[in-house]
């Protein structure tokens, strides 16, 4: 018989707080047209193919039109987009006030490219793992597109932090 977790979920979230991530937001199209979500558990999975990971909520708002579309777009954030990465957290519930005031574009998949992101990672859902409340995204990347070296914006003691980039 499997044991059962007893680590108190306070305690869980608590220590999980201390874990500094980039934040990221993750955008989707699909037949009402764009939706996204600020994330921090993304991770590379593997360069071949090119994979990476995003955990998503099944109670999140876009998780319907991500599951239908099966396509999405990375965007990692610096601290000069801390109100959008704000607006997509949740704080505004209309999809089209989450995309006001900020320049967006596509790539191969339709999905929302945030113009002047550190990063955008444009992919394809390959598989999903259900796991507790959350479902594990695994995504082909097919295109990527780079920004210039600014700050990056991480996730950490429940706040945002900006991180200087590394002097060549």
């Amino acid at each position: 018989m499997p044991e059962t977790n007893t680590l108190d979920q306070h305690a869980y979230r608590s220590g999980m707080s201390r874990l500094a991530a980039a934040v990221n937001i993750v955008t989707s199209v699909g037949d009402d047209g764009p939706c996204g979500f600020t994330a921090s558990a993304v991770c590379s999975v593997t360069d071949s193919p090119p994979t990476l990971l995003v955990c998503i909520n099944r109670a999140a708002q876009s998780y319907p039109t991500i599951c239908s579309s099966k396509v999405l777009c990375v965007n990692t954030v610096g601290p000069s987009h801390e109100d959008l990465a704000l607006r997509f957290s949740g704080s505004t519930k209309d999809m089209a006030e989450r995309f006001a005031g900020a320049a967006w574009s596509t790539a191969e998949t339709g999905s929302p490219l945030l113009d002047g992101a550190l990063v955008s990672f444009d992919c394809r859902i390959t598989s999903v793992a259900n796991v507790g409340t959350h479902d594990v995204l695994y995504c082909e990347v097919v295109a990527v597109r780079e920004g210039d070296n600014h700050p990056s914006l991480v996730y950490w003691a429940r706040k945002f932090l900006a991180l200087d980039p590394l002097e060549d």
